[in-house]
């Protein structure tokens, strides 16, 4: 089963746009840095899905020169499926292309990947999967 996870939102500010989504009235969740993608991030749950809000930690990260291309805005969409591993092995099987075809750890120890514009109709398009219970 599929559902919307959340919306990547690439911001210069994390601070800032944490301050707006409060303003509005919603809960924002405790910062958390992933390392391995040079990004500070925040999530704000809304309704079933949330919305990530994502900071770049280095000058040379996806979302650094997210911002420097088309600004502040629209980053990715992330899909929540039930078997990451398998949705992976059937998407490479039928030729789809991959950013990183290896099931990387993110925010929250999320199991993701990310497909590739090209193949996701020009969206940035993750896939996500709760980490294995007792893992």
């Amino acid at each position: 089963m599929f559902s919307i996870d959340h919306l990547g939102i690439a911001v210069k500010s994390l601070a800032q746009s944490k301050k707006f989504y409060q303003q509005l009235g919603l809960r924002v969740l405790p910062e958390e840095e992933v390392a391995q993608e040079k990004v500070r991030l925040a999530m704000v749950p809304v309704g079933e899905s949330r919305i990530e809000l994502l900071e770049p930690t280095a000058d040379d990260s996806p979302i650094a020169r997210f911002l420097a291309k088309r600004g502040e805005g629209l980053h990715h969409v992330c899909l929540h499926v039930d078997d990451l591993a398998a949705t992976v092995e059937r998407l490479k099987r039928d030729g789809v292309r991959l950013i990183n075809e290896q099931i990387q750890v993110g925010a929250g120890g999320h199991l993701y990947v990310f497909v590739h514009p090209s193949s996701a109709g020009g969206v940035l398009l993750e896939l996500c999967e709760d980490q294995p219970k007792g893992a």
